[in-house]
């Protein structure tokens, strides 16, 4: 039975809001590919990498996973009535303490493998990068595509070279790509339109759990998405970027470093309120990102004695506002803590 223009309209809402945060890890990702295997770093040591790394997120790690044990034992355990044992710490320790933790254990897996991809991207021939990257898009989406539509699935282990891995590398290859402003912003948009059309076909005529295989991290629509958007926002940084190389041609040795962290020769004296805003914010971004779901719960599972979710407030209203409370609380709190000289280097 087709669904009523109210629903439609509201279900659709709530796809392309799934589908523009869906973006984040993707787009995390690629970024930590420009910055970390550009061949000027290939002097650095392994052991200088990894304390480099160490201070970055595994101080912040022990910080914020203390903090999530305390609360779970203080609040989730208490409120669902569950058991807290030397199992479930030591499961927490594995896996992690609350569910935005698997990305820090997705770095550290990818951070193990940088010292080697350091090497391969800088003495690679572009059409090696592109013959491995060819082999994750096969193992990525195509393969899963064809079990989903035909229910027939090849042996995983023919293709190795799958998962996260291919994003970081992806992220290091594109900034050696010049595609025009305006077909980036083109490609960005199919990807973002196509994954909402594509969710929602598949929920109204299949369902089921496939219904969102389309904002998977690994689905076509939503890797054509994040990689058009990354170079996008790079060029839109900085007027030049880096020209394709020839076929032939190993990976540019020259840093990509002013990609991503010089200011633009035109950045005013004095940035504006937003600018100001936004620079606090990325300087605070993994703090805000371990610390939101903390804060998120307290919206939506009514610690408060009141509640901002889909059960009181249509999901189109709900969704932003609990969006830019949630941000803005967690940006209020790692502030704070920053200013705290013991915490600083504990909670970002």
């Amino acid at each position: 039975m087709p669904p009523t223009t109210t629903r439609f309209i509201r279900w659709n809402s709530v796809s392309f809001y799934q589908t523009i945060g869906r973006l984040g890890v993707p787009l995390f990702l690629l970024l930590t590919g420009v910055l970390l295997l550009q061949p000027s770093k290939l002097g650095e040591s392994i052991g200088e990498f990894f304390r480099k790394r160490w201070a970055r997120i595994g101080l912040p790690f022990l910080f914020w996973g203390a903090a999530y044990f305390i609360y779970d034992f203080l609040v989730v355990h208490q409120i669902n009535n569950s058991p807290i044992n030397t199992g479930s710490i030591i499961q927490g320790v594995l896996t992690g303490p609350y569910y935005q933790f698997w990305y820090l254990y997705l770095l550290v897996g990818l951070y193990l493998l940088t010292p080697i991809l350091r090497v391969v991207m800088a003495h690679a021939e572009r059409n090696l990068i592109k013959y491995l990257l060819t082999l994750w898009l096969i193992g990525a989406f195509i393969l899963p595509a064809i079990y989903l539509a035909t229910n027939l699935r090849l042996d995983a282990n023919v293709l190795a070279f799958t998962g996260y891995a291919g994003y970081f590398i992806l992220g290091a290859f594109l900034v050696t790509v010049e595609v025009r402003r305006s077909l980036l912003a083109v490609l960005a948009a199919v990807g973002i339109a196509s994954t909402m059309v594509a969710t929602y076909v598949i929920a109204w005529v299949v369902g089921g759990v496939e219904m969102f295989w389309f904002q998977l991290y690994f689905s076509p629509t939503l890797i054509l998405a994040a990689a058009a958007l990354f170079m996008l926002m790079i060029k839109t940084q900085h007027s030049q970027t880096p020209i394709a190389q020839p076929a032939s041609a190993p990976m540019p040795t020259t840093s990509v470093q002013t990609l991503v962290s010089e200011p633009n020769e035109q950045e005013p004296t004095h940035p504006s309120l937003g600018r100001r805003l936004l620079a606090l914010i990325s300087a605070s971004t993994l703090g805000i990102f371990l610390l939101h779901p903390m804060i998120l719960d307290v919206f939506q599972k009514g610690y408060l004695h009141f509640a901002i979710n889909g059960n009181t407030l249509n999901s189109i209203v709900s969704v932003p506002l609990n969006t830019v409370l949630v941000l803005f609380i967690s940006l209020g709190i790692i502030v704070g803590l920053q200013k705290i000289p013991v915490l600083k280097k504990l909670v970002n």
